[in-house]
C-alpha cells in the first residue's frame, strides 16, 4: 500500500530563503503545484499538503490534497498521522525536530525537505537549492 505523505508546508517552504515570506499563499501554491508533478517513482504515495496562516486559502488540485490547519500546523499534522498510521504507512516531510519526534512516536516515517525537493521542480527545472 502506498503511504500517505504529509507535507509540512510552512516548514518546506521556509527551508529555502527565496523571499517566500512576502507571499506565503503564493509560496504554498508553488509548492503544491510542484508536488503535483513530482517524481512519483522517487517518492510514491498520496500527497497531503498541510497549510496554515496566510496560506490557508490554497485549494487542492489533482494529485495533491490540501488541508488547512485550523490552528497549529504541527498539531494538525500529528492528528493526521494519528488518524492514518494504524491502517497505512505515513511519512511526514519536515525538518522540525519537535514535530519529527511527535510523529515518529506514533509510527510515522520522516523525509527531509531536501529529500522532497530532490523529487520536485519549480518552473520545469529541478529544485536543488
Amino acid at each position: 500500500m502506498d503511504p500517505l505523505i504529509v507535507v509540512d508546508g510552512a516548514n518546506v517552504v521556509g527551508s529555502v530563503p527565496d523571499r517566500w515570506w512576502r507571499d506565503r499563499a503564493g509560496a504554498a501554491t508553488r509548492l503544491r503545484d510542484a508536488l503535483a508533478v513530482r517524481d512519483a517513482a522517487a517518492l510514491p504515495g498520496e500527497i497531503m499538503l498541510v497549510v496554515e496562516g496566510a496560506a490557508r486559502g490554497v485549494p487542492p488540485i489533482d494529485g495533491v490534497a490540501v488541508e488547512a490547519a485550523p490552528q497549529s500546523g504541527d498539531d494538525h499534522i500529528v492528528a493526521l498521522v494519528r488518524d492514518n498510521v494504524s491502517h497505512r504507512p505515513v511519512v511526514v516531510v519536515t525538518s522540525d525536530r519537535g514535530l519529527r519526534q511527535r510523529v515518529t512516536e506514533l509510527g510515522a516515517g520522516i523525509v527531509s525537505p531536501g529529500q522532497l525537493r530532490a523529487t520536485i521542480s519549480y518552473g520545469g527545472r529541478p529544485d536543488h537549492t
